[in-house]
């Protein structure tokens, strides 16, 4: 399995985690749909889980921090300095919702609001490097951005981080994978979804996650207590489905080994 025992590139997506009333309950939930081993807990960390394969972090689960917010995955982006990205952030019309802190030794973080209004985070890696184990079954593969101000938040990740972009615009989605500085591979992507008439309320970052079944995936996330969102559906990416966990954050499964159909074509590219 892929295992990066280094800091992710700046701009990179690095880490996630969800945060939840119950982090025990979801703990089990992840556990059982992923077979991840969750450990931690300890209120010294503030109740923070850690899931782990073979010992190699891939995700975290953690208490909201204030009550009545919803549940959510939060994507966080490597950074060198998270007080330079922050000033970077307030730069370009985001929001720092929590100010940079110190997570013991681990790393130094903070959490914004972008332009569009979706939450974020970043990591200025120290100890913990961010996820170990990535693009496998169980783990993380990719994330973005569903927003209905396109543009608005592609100049917005330029501005703070760097972006170039590969744009994909036809008849059925208008969609920008982003690629971070010194990199020739896209990391993640923006996707408007004025296109289809279905933005958000609420502009937000999906994580996916890898699934080598999506079908016997969704079975086991219903039989656990989630609900299905967008049914499993084919494509050039692979197999794909958006599901609610029990306790209503969002996250999608997406098996890279079903492709039907060809990759689209970018109509421009690193712009």
């Amino acid at each position: 399995m892929p295992i990066r025992s280094a800091a992710w590139p700046p701009g990179t997506p690095c880490w996630m985690d969800c945060q939840v009333d119950d982090p025990a309950k979801a703990g089990e939930f992840y556990a059982e749909l992923f077979g991840w081993e969750v450990q931690g807990g300890d209120p010294a960390a503030g109740g923070y889980l850690m899931a782990l394969r073979a010992g190699q972090a891939i995700a975290g689960i953690g208490p909201k921090p204030e009550v009545g917010m919803p549940s959510a995955w939060t994507t966080y982006f490597a950074v060198e300095s998270a007080d330079n990205t922050a000033a970077a952030v307030c730069a370009a019309g985001g929001t720092l919702l929590v100010a940079p802190f110190d997570v013991m030794e681990f790393g130094r973080m903070f959490v914004a609001a972008d332009v569009t209004g979706a939450p974020f985070a970043v990591w200025e890696a120290r100890a913990h490097n961010g996820a170990a184990v990535y693009n496998e079954h169980g783990a993380y593969l990719w994330n973005d951005l569903h927003t209905g101000d396109y543009e608005a938040a592609k100049q917005f990740y330029a501005d703070v981080f760097g972006f170039s972009y590969l744009e994909y615009d036809n008849e059925t989605m208008r969609y920008a994978a982003f690629i971070a500085p010194g990199s020739d591979e896209s990391a993640g992507g923006i996707n408007d979804d004025s296109r289809t008439g279905s933005a958000p309320g609420q502009p937000y970052w999906l994580t996916w996650f890898q699934y080598d079944d999506i079908d016997d995936g969704v079975r086991g996330a219903e039989e656990l207590g989630a609900t299905v969102l967008l049914p499993p559906e084919n494509g050039p990416f692979g197999r794909m489905v958006v599901v609610a966990a029990p306790q209503g954050e969002l996250f999608a499964l997406l098996d890279p080994s079903q492709v039907v159909g060809d990759m689209p074509e970018p109509k421009s590219g690193r712009g």
